[in-house]
């Protein structure tokens, strides 16, 4: 029988991460520069720091809140330090006190700095440093446990589809989250515009009518945001690299991205961060951003992203990549099913899939020892991406408009 099992740190609510990280977490956009800061001198912090919550609607600062307690409670957060002016600064939604009483559930360490009773920046930076010392001083002290497919949580996008992404990459991903999904772990897939035309097939397979009419709902939603602007999305997508990749249309593209999400029921449509209770496989109403997710699935409670790429529209030796690590608190881990991205880009790249057609492995064993290497760094092996000391500017899956 095969081993499915990983070494994780188990947390006291039950759930179990990956990495260890003490995370900062600036309730006003103008405290981003204290969070930095305190991050940038003491190793085995993580701040989250966004675009800001001026000018937002109220359903675009419900998002901020979803994200800002969803990260808090991620499995892979040791502990957690929150900035803010004081307890009454800031929007209703990013109240202090909402934010806390939601991570506290979770049991975890929370440490709250009020930047002005300790008298301005300079004295918050330097209790904040100290504090944060301490929380990855404590939580090294935490040691990884074995456990097994039920404490996964998993998440995936695709970018840069190609011929490859629907006959190898794709599916080997799919066959990965069935397994997950079988024995009682979360999986998430989402982009909404990469199931336009292909919707029919992801609603056959809805636990009931209620969550079919979400996605179906989410799609129409999406293709009339489009229109609005006087743009028909199934002319401006597939984009020019899926074209270049040899993908003629948005429904040949969608056939292609949809088996990344494998064969199993889909439980429920889930807005972007929003953090499911139960087990299962979820579609995720969101953007198909590689910069938006990451951290929107990391709120959602997944402990790593896969980032599925077909590349035949890359150029070149050693291409440029979106070498990404804009989850925050969850590492990104590369996938090709293309054998010459995984050959022009092992920089980038933690697994080929291309075995499917170059060797007639079958989707199983290529997606048996995904899975595999899923859980080596599940287990702490780092991903190509977290090697490089770089961070995209994070971005949510903001709805709009500004004012």
């Amino acid at each position: 029988m095969l081993d499915y099992t990983f070494l994780g740190y188990e947390r006291e609510n039950g759930e179990v991460g990956i990495r260890n990280h003490v995370l900062i977490l600036p309730l006003q956009r103008d405290l981003s520069i204290l969070a930095r800061k305190i991050s940038d001198h003491v190793k085995g912090t993580r701040p989250f720091i966004h675009l800001g919550e001026s000018g937002r609607t109220a359903y675009d600062r419900e998002i901020i809140y979803r994200t800002t307690v969803g990260l808090g409670c991620n499995p892979n957060v040791a502990s957690v330090m929150i900035l803010t002016k004081s307890r009454d600064t800031g929007y209703p939604e990013l109240k202090l006190n909402r934010i806390l009483s939601e991570i506290e559930k979770t049991n975890k360490r929370i440490e709250v700095i009020l930047v002005g009773d300790e008298g301005g920046y300079y004295n918050s930076l330097g209790k904040g440093v100290e504090l944060a010392r301490d929380m990855v001083l404590e939580a090294s002290k935490c040691r990884r446990k074995e456990f097994d497919l039920s404490k996964v949580s998993l998440s995936v996008k695709c970018g840069m589809s190609d011929n490859t992404s629907g006959i190898s990459g794709n599916p080997a991903v799919g066959n990965a989250f069935d397994k997950i999904v079988q024995a009682g772990g979360k999986a998430f897939f989402s982009e909404t515009t990469e199931v336009i035309g292909a919707e029919h097939l992801l609603v056959e397979r809805c636990k009931n009518k209620d969550v079919a009419d979400k996605l179906l709902k989410a799609v129409k939603e999406t293709e009339e945001k489009a229109l609005s602007t006087g743009e028909d999305i199934r002319t401006i997508n597939p984009i020019p690299q899926n074209i270049a990749g040899g993908i003629s249309s948005l429904e040949e593209k969608s056939l292609g991205a949809i088996v990344k999400s494998g064969s199993s029921t889909i439980q429920d449509v889930l807005e972007y961060s929003q953090r499911p209770e139960e087990p299962g496989l979820y579609f995720v109403d969101g953007w198909m951003s590689g910069f938006t997710m990451p951290v929107g699935y990391a709120a959602s409670g997944a402990q790593l992203m896969i980032f599925q790429m077909g590349g035949q529209g890359l150029t070149g030796e050693k291409p440029p990549m979106s070498t990404i690590d804009s989850g925050v608190v969850i590492p990104i881990m590369y996938v090709t099913g293309n054998y010459s991205t995984y050959q022009r880009a092992k920089d980038n790249m933690d697994f080929d899939a291309s075995g499917v057609y170059m060797n007639n492995l079958s989707i199983d064993e290529v997606g048996d020892k995904l899975l595999h290497t899923v859980l080596d760094i599940y287990s702490g092996t780092s991903t190509k991406v977290e090697t490089l000391n770089y961070e995209d500017p994070v971005e949510l899956d903001f709805q709009g408009p500004n004012f």
